[in-house]
Parts: structure tokens; C-alpha cells; sequence
């Protein structure tokens, strides 16, 4: 499984040499996002010098992409926009990058793994399927986006579309001033790289090098796009369905101090500075004196965990609210919607991603919409600031 990497700056990565195996050349790569499991990355390359390889086959479903500079493949030239699938298992033709080009780089379902042949005439690998798709996406024009839910305003261009398992790449064009107030939550993963522009919303900023990888079932949202518009090159390992929540909410509960109709009994002077602790009427009283041993005592306590400390109170507050609203209901269901005892898949835990909440499921039309998930805390830029520490 990969990690959850919400808006991190690619400058905040390290640089190591680059993993294209059979490859004459000198590349490093900076690693986005690596699944342990099976070697597929979404890696951003550079080229120190001319670099190229061979006809073979990839271990994994693989794709490139120019940012900068130029790509050959087979003869083809291309150069910013240029864009390269090839299926795992299928004969592929010549690559050449020119010195200085820049490219992002994907694998998936599979690794780095290159098995050299004598030409694209080789035989495919059993199970491979799918064609090699060779695009120059400058070239290509702007389609608004088909699909019901989001916000007009929204541009696409189709790079590749698996049509078997609905994977696909594409690069997204988000106009300037285009807003979406709702929180989203999707069925599959979805990743992007900011390719232009810049974007505000919940995690942070996107500009220009920022990257994040979201787990299936993540909220997420409150998009405005500033000025020029954002342009992303996204992807998804599944049809990007959009399930929203809008007028959204958390309850907070305890036990009022200070505050409320009980304050004109019980007032409590907590504004009161060290200066004013000395004799005469601004002293504390007894009650001010009880509150204070009661809260040193608190802290003082080995059963009690303090901010910052063990399981993250905030995640703790909501699933107590959550617990609150269910025992008041006598249904069962909360008042937060209905409730995600009801909305998972069947099978959900028990497949082979059962590990791994976050994973994308298959989703037809009628199936039961899955609830949407807390994030854990993702990886995130630090030296940039990129996130705001709750994520949503």
C-alpha cells in the first residue's frame, strides 16, 4: 500500500539515481510516492545527459510524461507535453530523453523491472493487454469535464483509460476563480501533480512541483483556484465518482467552567495575570484556588494523557460526539447522515486490500455508497508549510 501524501512540495523529497534499468545515461529521480508491496511509484525524473534504451518489456504498467524537454519514442519526437503508456507485458520500441528534460514517471501494479528484446515484434507476455498510446498533449484540446457533480469551470484531456478496471490518467485544467464549497469523497485513490497555476483548499496550497496521493474514501475539499487557473496531471485507479457533503459539522461536548448560566454563582476570574495574585479583592478565591488543584492534579495523574501525546485527542473528541449522538438516537443512526455501519461494502475487510482501509473498491451504480474515512496524518512539506495540520 502506498502512504497518504497530502500536498507535499517535490523540493522537500531527496534525490536518488534513478531506477530505469537496461538505460544508458545518467537520471535522478525523486521519489512522490512508492508502494512497498508491489514497486509501484510515481517518481519526478531529471536528465543529467542524453539517456536511452532499447525494445523490451515493462514489469508494470508504466508511463511517462514531459515536463520539460524533449522524448523519442521510436523514431517520434516530442517534446513539453509528450506523453508515453505502455502495458505491462507488451513489447515496447526505443526511448530517448534529450539532456535537461524533466518528466514525471509512473509505475504501477508492478516495479522498475525491464526485460530487454530484439524488437517490437517480440511476443506479448500472457495476460497483457491493452496498446502502447503515444500522445503529444500540447497538441490535444481541452474537453469540459463529462462527468455530473463538479462545479462548471472544470477542462480535461484523456491520456489513458484502462477499460477494465476504469484506471485511468488524465491532465486537468481548473479555470481561475473556480470554487467548490463541498467536501468530496471518491471510490479509488486519486493523485495529482501540479503542472501550472495554483490552487487553494482544505490541506493547503497547490502550486507549482506539489504532489499528494489520497487513499481511497479520504474527505476532502473547499477548492478555489486563484489567479491563471491550476492545471494538474491526475490520476485515479478507478472511476472518479464524487460523493459530497456539504453543510458539514462536529459536535463538541464536556462540562461548562466559566461560562453559561452556573457563571454568576461560580465566577471564575481565569483572566487574572500573575500581578494580580497579591492581597485585596483581585485575589483568587477558594474556588479559584479548588479549579487549580483539581487541574495539577489532572496533569499529575499516570492515566491521563496529555495534548500532544498518545492517540490524537481531537480523532478521540469526534468519536465520543459520535458515540453521544448514537446513544441518543434510538435508532441506532446518528444525525451525521446515516450511518457508515450501513454504508460498506459486504465484503469490504475482506479482500485482499483488507489491510488497507484506504484502498480503492470496485463501484457499480446501485452498490452501497462506502462512508468516507478519517485521514491519518499523511506525509506533508514541512520547509513549505503546505499543510495545515487537520486535513478534514
Amino acid at each position: 500500500m502506498r502512504p497518504h501524501v497530502e500536498l507535499i512540495q517535490e523540493n522537500d523529497y531527496v534525490w536518488h539515481g534513478a531506477e530505469l534499468i537496461g538505460g544508458e545515461g545518467r537520471a535522478s529521480e525523486r521519489r512522490l510516492s512508492v508502494d512497498e508491496e508491489d514497486g509501484s511509484a510515481s517518481l519526478r525524473v531529471d536528465f543529467h545527459t542524453d539517456w536511452g534504451r532499447g525494445p523490451g518489456i515493462h514489469h508494470a504498467n508504466t508511463e511517462y510524461h514531459v515536463l520539460e524537454g524533449e522524448m523519442t519514442y521510436g523514431g517520434r519526437k516530442i517534446g513539453a507535453g509528450g506523453y508515453l503508456y505502455v502495458p505491462q507485458g507488451v513489447p515496447a520500441d526505443w526511448l530517448r530523453f534529450a539532456e535537461g528534460t524533466r518528466i514525471l514517471h509512473y509505475r504501477e501494479y508492478g516495479d522498475a523491472g525491464f526485460d530487454p528484446v530484439d524488437s517490437v515484434a517480440a511476443p506479448r507476455r500472457p495476460g497483457a493487454r491493452e496498446e502502447i498510446i503515444v500522445l503529444d498533449t500540447e497538441a490535444m484540446a481541452w474537453d469540459a469535464v463529462p462527468n455530473a457533480g463538479p462545479m462548471p469551470g472544470l477542462f480535461i484531456k484523456y491520456l489513458h483509460v484502462d477499460p477494465v478496471t476504469g484506471f485511468y490518467t488524465r491532465l486537468v485544467f481548473a479555470q481561475e476563480g473556480w470554487s467548490d464549497h463541498r467536501l468530496a469523497h471518491h471510490p479509488c485513490y486519486e493523485e495529482a501533480y501540479t503542472v501550472a497555476g495554483h490552487m487553494e483548499y482544505n490541506f493547503g496550497t497547490l502550486d507549482l512541483g506539489t504532489y499528494f496521493f489520497r487513499p481511497a474514501r479520504v474527505k476532502h475539499g473547499h477548492f478555489t483556484t486563484m489567479e491563471g487557473g491550476a492545471t494538474w496531471l491526475l490520476r485515479s485507479d478507478g472511476e472518479l465518482l464524487n460523493w459530497y457533503t456539504q453543510n458539514e459539522w462536529v459536535r463538541w461536548g464536556g462540562e461548562a467552567i466559566n461560562y453559561g448560566p452556573q457563571e454568576a454563582e461560580h465566577p471564575l476570574r481565569w483572566s487574572h495575570s500573575s500581578h494580580q495574585l497579591g492581597s485585596g479583592p483581585s485575589r483568587r478565591t477558594a474556588a479559584d484556588l479548588a479549579q487549580l488543584q483539581a487541574s495539577a492534579k489532572f496533569q499529575g495523574d499516570p492515566e491521563v494523557v496529555l495534548h500532544g501525546q498518545g492517540d490524537d485527542p481531537g480523532f478521540l473528541a469526534i468519536a465520543k460526539a459520535l458515540d453521544a449522538a448514537r446513544l441518543q438516537d434510538g435508532h441506532g443512526h446518528t444525525h451525521w447522515g446515516p450511518d457508515h455501519h450501513h454504508l460498506e461494502h459486504p465484503h469490504e475487510r475482506t479482500d485482499s486490500h483488507a489491510h488497507n482501509l484506504g484502498a480503492g473498491r470496485a463501484w457499480r451504480q446501485g452498490d452501497p455508497i462506502p462512508a468516507p474515512i478519517l485521514s491519518s496524518l499523511p506525509v506533508r512539506s514541512r520547509s513549505r508549510g503546505r499543510w495545515d495540520g487537520e486535513g478534514m
